[in-house]
């Protein structure tokens, strides 16, 4: 009995609480809810695109926020293409980053290089060239590139895309039921902050019944 009306205020809780974010206008709900990688935990996914200006610009304010994310909620990072032959190309950038251990070093570097310095980095060619112009390997980049890894990290990156219905590009999602849908970056990171907290009550809610 007494979990039972815990159960109920947290719900009644979760309603005051989150009147302020609207649905339609501020977050959508996915048709069909995506499974997470992280059952235990919140996921929370970025999609975007090194080719992508406003991906550029969310950047600095999207790493810093994602640090200060508290321990129960995951973020993960998706590169998107949309078919684009250029973006895909990017898409395998990432992994292949990821793989060789220099994403950390050279994801910052990578949206400059496009959108500050203007350089076409849109082939493995280019891609392996300033990967050694940044201190990296650009032989281990180019294995890691055409790797089997990842080629099937890349069409896992389409298939979400196409799961979350993804449009455009800066994307955040929310543990497979949410797309945040800010009018601005700050705005974004706000309501994401919000369907974060909203997940989490939501989840002691459902420990409590």
């Amino acid at each position: 009995m007494i979990r039972s009306l815990i159960a109920v205020l947290l719900v009644l809780c979760i309603g005051s609480a989150y009147a302020e974010i609207v649905q339609g206008r501020d977050y959508e709900v996915l048709p069909s809810p995506q499974t997470t990688d992280s059952p235990d935990k919140i996921e929370v996914i970025e999609f975007f695109s090194y080719a992508c200006p406003h991906c550029a610009e969310f950047h600095p304010s999207v790493t810093k926020w994602a640090k200060a994310l508290p321990d129960d909620a995951v973020f993960i990072r998706v590169p998107v293409s949309f078919g684009r032959v250029h973006w895909g190309q990017l898409v395998r950038a990432y992994y292949a980053l990821e793989a060789t251990g220099d994403l950390h070093q050279l994801d910052d570097a990578l949206f400059e290089a496009i959108h500050r310095e203007g350089r076409p980095l849109f082939s493995e060619d280019a891609l392996a060239a300033w990967v050694g112009e940044k201190g990296g390997d650009a032989d281990k980049f180019r294995q890691a590139f055409n790797s089997r890894e990842v080629s099937q990290k890349s069409l896992r990156a389409e298939q979400l895309t196409r799961a979350y219905r993804v449009s455009g590009v800066p994307q955040i999602a929310v543990n497979g039921k949410y797309l945040a849908r800010g009018r601005t970056h700050a705005d974004t990171l706000r309501i994401a902050d919000e369907l974060v907290a909203r997940e989490r009550a939501a989840m002691k809610a459902a420990q409590t019944e």
